[in-house]
Formats: C-alpha cells, structure tokens, sequence
C-alpha cells in the first residue's frame, strides 16, 4: 500500500480516535489517542510534531505517531505508534517512524529521542531498532492495558551526543550490571567507574507513616512552579506533576504524576530537597500504590550517589540507563530509570528481542538480589 504521510491536523482528530481505539480498544491510557483537548494541544504545538499516514487510493486514516517535546528541551519522546490492524506487516510504523526522526532528531531539533515500546509482541521492537533506536533498559509492569505489561526503554542519540557524556566516577555496587550491559549494548565505556557499598540508608518511616495526599492536578501545577521557578532541583522531561504527597507537619512536599488509566506513578521531585524526603520512601509509595499506582519509578542521576543508595534500600530496582540524558554546557548527564511494583512480576508472555534480552537477564539477577533471601537467611 502507497501511504501518504502529512501531519496531523484538527480535522483528523475524529479519525485518530476511531483508529486508537481499533488499535488499543477502551483501555489505552494516553490522551493523545482519547482526548480530543489534548490532541488539539499537541498538533498545535511547535516543539512537537504529529504524522499520520493514509492510503494514497482511499484517503483511509491508517497509521499515526508523534514525537513529543517541549520548551527548552532537548530531549523528545515518540510515542502513540498505531496501524489499523488491516495494514499491519505494511511497513507503516517504521516509515513514519523514520519520517519523525528526520524531522526531529536529523534536523539538529533533539538531542535524543526515547520509547517506551510494548513487549507483548517483538513488533514494536522491531519497529524502533529499524530507525536506529537502541535498547536502554526493561520497565516491569510499568502499565496497566486492561492487564500488566512490561514495556523496553528504546532511545536514539543524533551523532557525537554519547561522546559527550559527563564521566561518573562511582555508583552504588548494585548498578555496575546495568552499566557494563548498557556499555555493551550502546558501545559506551565506563572507564574508572568504581562500585562501592550504598551509602548508609536513612531511617526507614513505618509505612503506616501519615501522609497526606493532595490530588488537585491545577493546585500542585501552581505550587510546583512557586517551588521551582526554574530547572535546577528537578529534571523529569515530558512530566508535569497532578499528585502532592506531604507529612501533616509539612516538613517536605513530595510532587508526583499519577496516571490511574495506566496504573503508574513518576516520582519527579520534592521540596526542599529529595534528600528531606528520603525517609520517607517507604509510606510514599505505599500511599500511590493505594489510589492505584501498582508501578512506581524514578529518574535519578547517575552521578547521585546518595540518592541512588536511598530508591536501592527501598526495594526499587534500577532496570534501565539513559545515557547522555540531560544537556549540561558541553556535555551531559546520565540517568538511571529505577522502580518498584506492588504487583506480582511475572515475565512469561514477554517477548524479547536478542538486543534486550540482557537488560532483562540483569534485571532478574538485580530484583533477585533486592527481595530474595540469601543463604544464609534460609532457615536450615
């Protein structure tokens, strides 16, 4: 089939949804496909672009994705990848895939482009790696699509960017696996890179610690911004937070997006500093777990030790490795993608391409090291 490629224009919208929904049924968690407000936002918006595909005989609406940005970012997220199930094995998805990329990443735009892309299925892999994305990482059960799913973390880097990483030089013993994995797969060095003990975690809160949880997306919006009129304390591209998590003394304030369609949540920062809300980990999440976040992540530094040390003594598991991330002068910084679950793991129906079939061996290895007894706590 001849596809026509365009982008997306408000009189789609109808379209777009008709296809979404043949595409993912009543469960998809993502505005761009269900909400006709967001979408007009998005195809309006000039540091994002939206392509859609039709059949250059029918003028059918049958494929449609996006690369998502915003201002004063140089980082991108594709994302919204659908082709009617009557045009699959067409190519489809790879062609506007690769036209996006032109647009955005070949054009100088973006620095790098990520994916969260679906395993049930080696398809979507396929898709990305055929536009040069490389795997970073696994994400388990990071969304909930009428059931669990675990989704690869895929990104794309223009040229020079991976040579222009910040080095790091130690990381808490746990992430020395995921480093030496993503190195191998990304053909990136961790020269002089030391694994050291965590740093000694900080007093645990009981989990029945009262926090009050404030879910009023314009007041946290609002508040968010008083906190943090500027970039520096907070790095979570493509996030705003709708969720406020605080103690009743309100010694710190905790900002968090929740995505109940989806059943996830991102920690994105806290007020003061993460630091004052160190403690309290264990009651954070076990409130977001309760209004219905059975997947909890974080974005953290790599060169954040403490930090670091603190997600790894809570139970979260670092299960991805974004390098060169975040822009910083002349260089940039690598990230690590640390999560929990609240709900059983279970990988059988993944489908697992050979390029991140390590990240998964790694991330079974690190989840079994986190909440496995070991032999000597084995009563005999």
């Amino acid at each position: 089939m001849t596809l026509v490629i365009t982008e997306a224009a408000c009189a789609d919208i109808a379209e777009l949804r008709q296809l979404y929904y043949a595409v993912y049924g009543p469960h998809y968690p993502v505005a761009l496909g269900t909400d006709p407000a967001e979408m007009a936002r998005l195809i309006g918006d000039p540091h994002s672009l939206w392509l859609v595909g039709r059949c250059a005989d029918s003028g059918a609406l049958t494929a449609s994705a996006a690369i998502r940005s915003e201002a004063g970012s140089r980082i991108g997220r594709l994302e919204g990848i659908a082709v009617h199930p009557e045009h699959r094995s067409g190519g489809l998805a790879a062609a506007l895939t690769g036209a996006l990329c032109a647009g955005m990443l070949d054009t100088g735009r973006l620095d790098s482009v990520y994916a969260t892309v679906r395993t049930v299925s080696a398809g979507p892999q396929r898709v990305v790696a055929r536009n040069g994305f490389r795997p970073l990482g696994i994400l388990p059960n990071a969304v909930d699509l009428s059931s669990r799913e675990s989704l690869a973390l895929y990104a794309r880097h223009c040229a020079g960017v991976l040579d222009r990483r910040i080095p790091v030089t130690e990381v808490p013993a746990a992430l020395l696996p995921l480093l030496r994995t993503a190195g191998d797969a990304l053909g990136i060095g961790y020269p002089g890179v030391r694994a050291t003990a965590p740093a000694p975690a900080p007093a645990s809160r009981p989990a029945s610690a009262r926090l009050e949880m404030i879910e009023a997306p314009a007041f946290v919006r609002r508040r968010f911004r008083e906190r943090f009129p500027g970039s520096d304390g907070w790095f979570y591209p493509l996030h705003t937070p709708n969720v406020l998590l605080t103690p009743e003394d309100g010694r710190f304030e905790v900002y968090a997006y929740l995505n109940r369609a989806g059943g996830y949540c991102s920690l994105l920062t806290a007020h003061p500093d993460p630091a004052a809300a160190a403690e309290y980990l264990e009651p954070v999440t076990r409130a977001l777990a309760r209004a219905g976040a059975g997947y909890v992540e974080a974005l953290v530094p790599l060169a954040h030790h403490e930090a670091l040390s603190a997600f790894l003594a809570q139970g979260f598991v670092a299960g991805a490795l974004y390098p060169a991330m975040r822009a910083d002068g002349d260089g940039f910084h690598d990230y690590a993608v640390l999560s929990r679950s609240t709900e059983r793991i279970d990988f059988r129906g993944v489908a697992v391409e050979p390029p991140l079939q390590p990240y998964l061996d790694c991330y079974v290895s690190a989840w079994a090291s986190t909440h496995l007894p070991t032999s000597p706590e084995v009563a005999p």
